[in-house]
């Protein structure tokens, strides 16, 4: 049985995970064959926004594991426990709290820090060359791990210049990839995808590239 590990970092793009890509992500995976296992640290969220104003909500705090728990219908154990070789993937939705949440790379960029208990799941996979597929922000956070390591990868997250910037500024190389294109890096079995980064992205679109994502996961861990 083909098994994944899905690290979410909340629930809701502007303060957790993207739910959308969660969920494709998910859906994706089964269709594919994988068992998915679900994730999140239980740590509290650096702050809540209230997504229909999009602004901050001073007076209220929020545990992300709990949170991610409403994606993942219950069955989601702290990120402690996560053991990457445990696994035959591991998959990364977005959505801001991972630069929120398990980084602090939305407010640090390139000068970030990684949440311990992510950066050690990273770590493991990428010793281990468990395949790792990122979307939307989430290729910039692993950018991170890579650097620590002194890995070089071909990564996207769309267009953005900013983003893009900082993850050339972490020793990776950014590729420019519409919303529908994974980019794949076969030396370090990571592929990545843009989703949500595009502002005009629709759901469609961002299915097409998640699948794309998973269907090369899918190679990877059947050879």
């Amino acid at each position: 049985m083909k098994t994944a590990c899905v690290v979410l970092s909340g629930c809701g793009y502007l303060d957790g995970a993207e739910i959308s890509e969660a969920v494709l992500s998910l859906y994706f995976l089964n269709v594919a064959g994988f068992q998915t296992h679900c994730f999140a640290a239980d740590v509290p969220q650096m702050h809540c926004v209230d997504h229909l104003t999009g602004k901050e909500q001073a007076d209220d705090s929020r545990n992300v594991l709990h949170e991610a728990a409403r994606i993942a219908r219950g069955k989601i154990k702290p990120l402690s426990e996560a053991r990457a070789t445990d696994y035959s993937v591991l998959m990364l939705p977005g959505g801001y709290g991972v630069a929120k949440n398990l980084s602090t790379f939305a407010v640090a960029g390139a000068h970030a820090a990684l949440d311990t208990e992510f950066d050690r799941l990273l770590g493991e996979a990428l010793q281990a060359k468990i395949p790792i597929g990122a979307v939307c922000i989430t290729p910039a956070v692993l950018a991170l791990a890579l650097k620590r390591r002194g890995i070089h990868s071909s990564l996207t997250i769309g267009n953005d210049p900013d983003t893009a910037a900082a993850i050339n500024a972490l020793g990776s190389t950014h590729v420019s990839c519409p919303v529908q294109v994974a980019c794949i890096d076969e030396a370090n079995k990571i592929v990545t995808a843009p989703a949500y980064m595009y502002d005009d992205a629709n759901i469609a679109k961002v299915g097409d590239g998640i699948r794309k994502v998973v269907d090369q996961l899918s190679v990877w861990s059947s050879k």
